[in-house]
């Protein structure tokens, strides 16, 4: 039989249950945003919406991705910073833009050690050095490349996927080590970069293996060198740059970011979102696709290889004398 008290211990709860419900029901309806900061396309895009795919989040009814490209990727960094730190907007990005921007530009509007939080890894890859069509068939290796270069030094250039990032970096680092005098041409991203050295705009490129495999199985361009420490399992016959002799070793990685002070257990229950869909076999299959590996870390281990990578670049891109003024 229901007394007076069990009606008004009923008239208070009943309230506070139907708002939990309401809230529940809301961040349920939620929808999670991936911001990519370079045209649809491209490497990043392409990853980021194969993490899209495979990710499951308790709060979020949808994950989708949106490219907002602008200022070599640091439009989409500002549009993150800015966000909400409510777990609903995350930066989708490659490295530079995180750990090269801050050394390479003289003013950058974001400090990506104070205004973001690392919350996962989500693939690692290394990247190749390409040539097209404008160079002939008959150099086949780094050391023809600099021969053809110095026989046409008007020529000698290369296309990278943005100023001040990860390929323009490799660039100056071959260019250094060869002894040769090359000038970089920026791109918006990897997909133009790829069409101008498909249609023999530019000689040579720098790109993830995610943007380079299919065209180069397709015989658009022809890969010479992977950047990493060892060959890549996905180019078992390319050697690194370092075989060739030419002391160039670099390793990229693509992950999330958060707004600064988004609560800690949020970013942990994102974090453990995209750990669990790298884990996956289906999305190392899809990965695999594109020259890339799955990576896994938590974001405490995260934000310790985002600071190692800020720091090692630092010494690279001051003794380049780059300075990025725009």
């Amino acid at each position: 039989m229901l007394t007076r008290r069990h009606l008004l211990i009923q008239s208070l709860v009943a309230p506070a249950i139907i708002a939990a419900s309401r809230r529940s029901l809301a961040q349920s309806q939620r929808i999670l945003r991936l911001i990519v900061g370079f045209p649809a396309g491209g490497g990043t895009d392409i990853i980021a919406r194969i993490l899209a795919e495979r990710m499951q989040l308790p709060f979020a009814s949808a994950i989708i991705v949106e490219n907002k490209p602008g200022a070599a990727a640091r439009a989409s960094v500002d549009f993150v910073k800015n966000a909400e730190p409510d777990g609903a907007t995350l930066l989708f990005t490659p490295d530079f833009p995180i750990t090269l921007y801050p050394h390479s530009f003289r003013k950058l509007s974001y400090d990506p050690l104070r205004d973001l939080v690392p919350v996962a890894p989500a693939a690692r890859s290394m990247l190749t050095y390409n040539i097209g069509p404008m160079v002939p068939a008959s150099v086949r290796s780094l050391a023809d490349f600099v021969a053809w270069c110095r026989a046409n030094p008007a020529r000698a250039n290369y296309a990278t996927t943005a100023a001040g990032g990860t390929p323009h970096f490799v660039g100056v680092m071959f260019a250094s080590a060869a002894r040769l005098a090359m000038t970089p041409v920026h791109y918006r991203g990897g997909a133009p970069a790829l069409q101008d050295l498909i249609g023999g705009h530019v000689p040579a490129g720098i790109n993830p293996i995610s943007e380079t495999l299919t065209q180069a199985k397709s015989g658009n361009i022809r890969i010479l060198a992977v950047t990493g420490a060892q060959r890549s399992a996905f180019l078992p016959d390319v050697p690194t740059m370092r075989e060739q002799g030419f002391d160039v070793v670099v390793q990229s990685w693509l992950g999330a970011f958060a707004p600064a002070k988004t609560p800690a257990d949020t970013v942990r229950v994102l974090g453990a979102a995209i750990n669990a869909a790298a884990r996956s076999p289906a999305m190392a299959q899809s990965l695999a696709r594109f020259g890339n590996e799955p990576a896994v870390a938590t974001p405490e281990q995260f934000a310790a290889i985002v600071r190692a990578d800020y720091d090692r670049w630092a010494p690279v891109v001051k003794a380049s004398g780059f300075v990025a003024e725009d």
